[in-house]
């Protein structure tokens, strides 16, 4: 066997073929990278556009929220109090519920200590809640008067799945549309007969009116049998479309 260390042709001859084919690794790269560059697609002639479009449409889902707060020197005392608090809101609440129309969920159970100057434990208190939600305003409001064991915390409106996504759709077809004849208008006034488009991203949400919260100690007073009175408010969807084109 031949050894490379005795033999300096050999070595220069494996040098050299060494470079050889670096060389023509450098070519193959500088190949790829300018194949790269020649595959770029043309930036000239793009325009950024953006358009919008909002419609607004009345709340259809309605949560109700209950809650109650009871106070002892002993915990297990005052976790007992809220759970038959809670167990006959329950009860009535369950009188009402119907798939849809309303869901009976509950909500926040929580029992902390209180604690005296010095520093000890001196007694409990905990709260309990109980949610009321769907789209029936009548029966959910009703349900609601007629719990004794618990007050009215907080009244929510919002959207549901379904109006959501036929709202959000009508407001995406007219943001469309609108993108649509700007890329037209855009194109002809810079002299070009028509256009396509590069890229696009649409977004969508809506803005639904705050309601205030009421307290348990002022609702207090118009507790009764009697359904609570509710108003729903309006909410805004708003979809966003943004893109380029380019003109031709």
């Amino acid at each position: 066997m031949l050894n490379v260390n005795e033999s300096p042709d050999l070595k220069k001859s494996t040098q050299f073929l060494s470079v050889c084919l670096l060389l023509v690794g450098s070519s193959g790269l500088f190949a790829q990278s300018t194949q790269g560059m020649q595959a770029q697609p043309d930036l000239q002639n793009v325009a950024q556009l953006s358009a919008s479009a909002t419609v607004e449409v009345q709340q259809d889902m309605l949560t109700i929220t209950m809650s109650t707060t009871r106070e002892g020197s002993d915990s297990a005392a005052v976790q007992n109090q809220l759970r038959v608090a809670l167990d006959a809101a329950l009860t009535e609440a369950k009188k009402s519920a119907q798939p849809g129309l309303m869901e009976v969920r509950t909500g926040n159970f929580s029992l902390y200590p209180r604690y005296a100057k010095d520093g000890k434990i001196n007694g409990w208190r905990g709260t309990t809640e109980l949610l009321l939600e769907g789209r029936d305003f009548p029966r959910i409001t009703a349900a609601a008067g007629k719990i004794q064991t618990l007050t009215l915390g907080q009244i929510g409106f919002a959207l549901s799945r379904e109006a959501r996504a036929r709202v959000e759709g009508e407001a995406q077809a007219q943001a469309i549309a609108d993108f649509k004849v700007k890329a037209a208008q855009v194109s002809e006034s810079f002299g070009f007969t028509s256009y396509t488009l590069r890229e696009v991203s649409i977004n969508a949400n809506d803005q639904g009116q705050v309601r205030p919260r009421m307290m348990a100690m002022e609702a207090k007073s118009v507790m009764s049998d009697a359904p609570i009175p509710v108003e729903a408010g309006k909410s805004t969807v708003l979809v966003n479309v943004t893109g380029s084109v380019q003109m031709q």
